[in-house]
């Protein structure tokens, strides 16, 4: 009510303006000068009166445009959310995508009592989701489950993509960042990362890796660009289907992340030999860092959620402030830590910042090792 009142007090305002303008605009109807235009064409005043008229008319209306769009926005983040929320993932379900994806979905529908849809969208690189998203109604209602891949490498791997991933969304969260697992089929006889390259050479193109988008593609990559190796990209459309190759012995080496990995190797299906950070994991304090082996080897995965950009900022900040809260709830953070993830809950101001960062970061690292665009 207090919004509509100031509304109607702008109309007001405005509407007194505009009758100032009329009334002094009607007393001028006499030129200064028997020269003037005035004088040799006296309808002169009175066109210049109307159109004086219609200008502050033009005003009045843009006024209140501004003002309705001002309370239609705040209105909109004060009722927000009043029906269904999906959240769309990229990604077949069982990755990590579809993890966290899953898990804030019920953690939002207890807070805010709407039910949360995951809609799982796989696809390579996770573009068919992505471009789902990029044009859908920016009202808060879709979100979507980012990882780093489709919004940073994307753009330097694939020569044409149907989204810009700074054009076409707004950043609101990240939520977890982590270390890489590399991990292999117990049958491969390599026990540590440098038996892993010495396999390789001595059977260059006889080992398969499997990759599920850009990111454990470039990081393979790049591990065979610093080793000097040859093994062969098998690409999923999910993390689902590259862990049942892996299992089956289809591919013989997977980087992964550890919220799918982790649960693997403990139950002795699957054989971690590295982690990808620049140290150690506390999680696996016994598992060396591939960059032990190869100095300054590194690959970070991490999620956050973004939205349509348009979409109105007080819905972006009042999602941003509930997503944060849910990645630093107890609970949320003992379980992903327990699986090898770092909370982080940043602002859209430090998540947009973080994803310009990597898009040139990774366009230098796939000129780098020589990687051909596809």
């Amino acid at each position: 009510m207090q919004k509509l009142c100031a509304v109607r007090d702008m109309f007001r305002t405005c509407s007194q303006r505009v009758g100032a303008v009329n009334r002094n605009c009607a007393g001028i109807d006499r030129p200064i000068g028997s020269s003037s235009t005035a004088a040799l064409n006296p309808s002169f005043t009175d066109t210049w009166g109307d159109s004086m008229k219609h200008a502050a008319c033009l005003f009045l209306i843009l006024v209140l445009s501004c003002v309705v769009s001002t309370v239609g926005a705040a209105d909109a983040g004060s009722n927000y959310p009043n029906r269904p929320i999906r959240i769309i993932d990229s990604f077949v379900p069982g990755g990590p995508s579809d993890i966290l994806s899953r898990l804030l979905g019920q953690k939002l529908t207890e807070s805010w009592g709407q039910p949360v849809i995951v809609e799982n969208r796989g696809s390579a690189g996770g573009i068919v989701g992505f471009e789902i998203a990029s044009k859908a109604q920016p009202d808060g209602y879709t979100l979507l489950m980012a990882p780093q891949a489709p919004l940073t490498i994307n753009p330097s791997v694939y020569i044409k993509l149907p989204y810009d991933p700074l054009r076409d969304f707004q950043p609101v969260t990240q939520i977890s960042s982590a270390a890489y697992m590399m991990v292999v089929h117990p049958s491969v006889p390599a026990k540590s990362v440098p038996e892993f390259i010495a396999l390789a050479k001595a059977k260059p193109g006889q080992l398969n890796y499997a990759s599920t988008g850009a990111n454990n593609l470039l990081a393979m990559e790049q591990f065979n660009y610093m080793a000097g190796v040859k093994t062969v990209n098998i690409a999923y459309k999910g993390t689902g289907q590259a862990v049942q190759a892996l299992l089956s012995g289809e591919v013989q080496a997977f980087i992964i992340s550890p919220l799918v990995g982790l649960p693997q190797v403990k139950a002795g299906k699957l054989r971690v030999i590295g982690v990808t950070g620049l140290k150690r994991s506390p999680t696996l304090p016994d598992v060396p860092a591939v960059a032990e082996t190869l100095p300054g080897f590194e690959s970070i995965v991490w999620h956050g959620v973004v939205v349509p950009s348009k979409t109105p900022q007080p819905i972006v900040a009042k999602l941003s402030q509930e997503l944060m809260r849910i990645a630093r709830l107890p609970d949320v953070r003992e379980r992903l830590n327990s699986q090898g993830l770092d909370v982080v809950g940043s602002t859209p101001e430090e998540f947009s910042a973080l994803i310009k960062s990597e898009i040139g970061v990774f366009a230098k690292l796939v000129k780098q090792i020589g990687f051909q665009p596809q």
